[in-house]
């Protein structure tokens, strides 16, 4: 048997591509529904501002956890339907396991989203940004669309790119490097300091082609 706030969080699974946007608009952080806080029950007044933001959310679903999560005739209930077939967005230490096929991740925030854009573009994954080394062109929670490369591709010079290394996980500016078998790597923000990365340190990467800004 879920719990109300378990049933809280599968509704911004489906209504919010980002969870602080959902969480913000129902003047609450998820901070208060992981861990330890998940355990507790949450206010009146959050319950109140869901009914009041999302009517179409099945009250009696969302106290008792009894009957559908949204009322009949509601227009999000082909976005239940289509999500299995959607844009994965995951969280980024989740981009080592991709492989050139899918992508595999078990973490409670990767779920799937019709957002037509990113189709058109072709983006076989999200994520959210983390951090501000690309800042002003990418903000910390900003979702970006990325769309896998196979690691012989060319790139594209003062493109960004996701780079699945093995010093972990990046998102940096991609430029000629004057190293042979290198590339040099550089961040929007300039507090952050260029360098030259080997090529066969890429295990894996994608190129970004679209953003969802929360600014």
């Amino acid at each position: 048997m879920t719990s109300i706030k378990d049933r809280i969080i599968q509704i911004a699974d489906i209504k919010e591509v980002n969870k602080r946007i959902f969480f913000k608009k129902i003047n609450s952080s998820y901070s208060n529904f992981r861990g330890k806080s998940r355990n507790s029950s949450p206010s009146a007044t959050i319950v109140a501002e869901i009914s009041s933001k999302y009517p179409d959310v099945n009250s009696e679903w969302l106290l008792t956890g009894k009957g559908e999560m949204l009322k009949q005739n509601s227009s999000q209930t082909t976005v239940l339907q289509e999500r299995e077939v959607g844009i994965p967005l995951i969280p980024m230490e989740a981009i080592p396991m991709f492989d050139t096929k899918h992508i595999q991740a078990t973490n409670d925030e990767v779920g799937k989203y019709k957002i037509p854009e990113f189709e058109e573009l072709k983006a076989d994954f999200m994520i959210r940004i983390k951090g501000n080394s690309m800042y002003p062109k990418y903000s910390s929670g900003d979702v970006i669309a990325c769309k896998k490369l196979p690691l012989d591709t060319f790139f594209q010079w003062n493109k960004v790119y996701v780079l699945n290394t093995s010093q972990g996980v990046m998102i940096k500016r991609i430029h000629p490097s004057l190293k042979e078998n290198h590339i040099l790597c550089k961040s929007d923000n300039e507090k952050y300091m260029s360098f030259n990365l080997p090529l066969k340190e890429i295990y894996s990467l994608a190129i970004v082609v679209g953003v969802i800004s929360l600014e």
